[in-house]
């Protein structure tokens, strides 16, 4: 017996093999503990759990939780004097003829971006060392300020990881209830901007995906699961849970990614050599070339699109979305102007059509009139 079950912002849905028989189930999210959503699709599949031998798992969660903007309160330390790296990015313009374009937003504002008396040259020899001190000081003040995820990413731990490998032992042993990220544990290569996104992006979604992981294997636990538990990573593998709690910016297309390789192998199977997998979510839509049977592979990726979304240094399926989920809602600007998303109805309320106490119109409202 294998099961897959897929949490996403609206709908959880199961999938699985029992005894040589298709085994589906569908349900609402429950936003507040998805791990509720995926007993209750355990529970209308007529799965024993103790039965299972593997229980694989996708989530949009961590995506949803940076296009939302509802990641944890995310401090950010780096080395004197590159303060604003994550900030100013790169100096092209993707939309030179927008008039009303904009770089991407921050998930860490400034006044919570610190600055370490630290200092590696290239190649990875020490130049200032680290002052433990400095690091437990603001550690107190991060504390105080009510931080509860850091990402460390100091200018050459790529070469040598010898001072975030320090910062991240005096915090870990100090708070051992903040989440703390270390980039060289994340991306170990130069490019200071992409590797500081990345290593936010883990920080920013790590407490709200772990929190959600733990309680998800607790609970299948208890119904007496004793098999393997995976998780899928954007790159189209699989990791074990303990890993994603600690990487959650792996599984950021966790969901989707499973559901177009699925769409290769059924391109594959139907001799197609180009297909497009699509994926209508109720947050996002998204779409991937197929190529024999197999999505590209990409190795830099902006969640939220090339133009003003977050770069992520990872390997990822080449998926590309747009914030018009079946839950997305539709509304107005200041002035006048109609747009469609990122924020979701999701579950609860969801869409007015649904009749959970919804009132602002979604896609799927626009579909039903």
């Amino acid at each position: 017996i294998r099961l897959g079950v897929d949490v996403g912002g609206t709908f959880t849905d199961l999938v699985g093999y029992r005894d040589g028989a298709l085994v589906l189930a569908k349900t609402l999210t429950t936003p507040d503990n998805p791990a509720l959503g995926v007993a209750t699709a355990l529970s209308l599949s007529q799965t024993q759990v103790a039965h299972l031998a593997e229980f694989l798992h996708g989530s949009t969660i961590a995506i949803n939780t940076v296009l939302e903007r509802k990641g944890a309160r995310t401090a950010l330390l780096t080395t004197e004097g590159f303060r604003d790296v994550y900030e100013i990015g790169r100096g092209n313009r993707p939309e030179a003829f927008d008039l009303n374009f904009s770089r991407p937003k921050p998930l860490v504002p400034r006044e919570w971006r610190f600055e370490l008396s630290e200092r590696l040259n290239a190649r990875g020899e020490v130049l200032t060392p680290l002052e433990a001190q400095q690091v437990l000081a603001l550690g107190a003040q991060l504390r105080q300020m009510g931080v509860d995820s850091v990402a460390v990413c100091l200018l050459h731990a790529y070469a040598n990881p010898v001072h975030e490998i320090a910062v991240g032992e005096l915090l870990r042993q100090a708070y051992p209830n903040m989440f703390v990220t270390l980039s060289h544990e994340i991306l170990r290569e130069f490019r200071e901007y992409e590797r500081t996104s990345t290593t936010v992006l883990n920080a920013y979604v790590g407490p709200r995906v772990k929190n959600y992981l733990q309680h998800l294997q607790a609970d299948v636990r208890a119904q007496g699961f004793q098999g393997a538990m995976h998780i899928m990573r954007s790159n189209g593998g699989s990791m074990s849970l303990a890993h994603a709690c600690q990487e959650p910016v792996s599984m950021m297309e966790s969901g989707p990614v499973a559901g177009m390789i699925a769409a290769g192998q059924v391109a594959r199977l139907l001799g197609h050599t180009q297909a497009i997998g699509f994926d209508m979510g109720g947050t996002t839509a998204k779409a991937t070339l197929i190529l024999d049977g197999v999505p590209a592979i990409e190795e830099g990726y902006y969640i939220g699109g090339y133009a003003s979304g977050q770069p992520m240094q990872l390997p990822v399926v080449a998926i590309i979305e747009v914030g018009a989920g079946g839950g997305s809602i539709a509304w107005r600007d200041s002035a006048g102007g109609l747009h469609v998303g990122p924020h979701s109805a999701g579950a609860a309320p969801g869409p007015v059509c649904y009749g959970r106490g919804g009132t602002e119109p979604t896609v799927t409202d626009a579909n039903v009139i």
